[in-house]
């Protein structure tokens, strides 16, 4: 007997302690997410997937000799794993007297933290190996808003509860 590809997704029980845990296998991941020119998203755990709430998790691929558009993640803090190959973040320091744009070289094993709001891209300069991220962001869907540049043009955060527009 096989199981539908995506069952239903039961409400919460009134007890919390009785409900189920979700395996999702290889087979079961989908490309059906936001995405980015020069990578490939892959989405495990999500609102859709699971009924996550809180949570979506997923992998990144970056084909050899590729690099993202600049995006960022909205609202959601995004925790990022490197599987394998080097992976570079690339994203704009504005602390000093002229933004400049600062690159971080990554291997497997690696963690890299992504702040709410921070336009940043993926690059893989390898011209053979894949490079391949696995990602979790505080948020149930995998938001993904592309940017022409690194320079931030949207929403500015002045505290946790405040966006307000430049």
């Amino acid at each position: 007997m096989s199981r539908p590809a995506n069952p239903p997704i039961p409400p919460v029980p009134d007890d919390p302690f009785h409900r189920m845990l979700h395996h999702v296998a290889p087979a079961g991941l989908s490309e059906a997410t936001a995405q980015s020119a020069g990578m490939r998203r892959v989405e495990a755990i999500s609102g859709k997937s699971v009924g996550s709430r809180r949570l979506w998790m997923g992998q990144t691929h970056v084909s050899p000799a590729t690099a993202s558009e600049n995006h960022h993640h909205g609202h959601s803090e995004t925790a990022i794993f490197v599987v394998s190959g080097r992976p570079e973040f690339v994203f704009l320091d504005l602390e000093g007297d002229e933004p400049k744009e600062v690159r971080i070289v990554t291997g497997p094993g690696e963690y890299i933290y992504v702040p709410p709001y921070v336009p940043h891209r993926e690059e893989n300069p390898d011209p053979e190996q894949e490079a391949l991220v696995v990602i979790a962001r505080t948020t149930q869907e995998a938001i993904v808003v592309n940017q022409p540049d690194l320079r931030w043009a949207g929403p500015v955060m002045t505290s946790s509860e405040d966006v307000r527009e430049q």
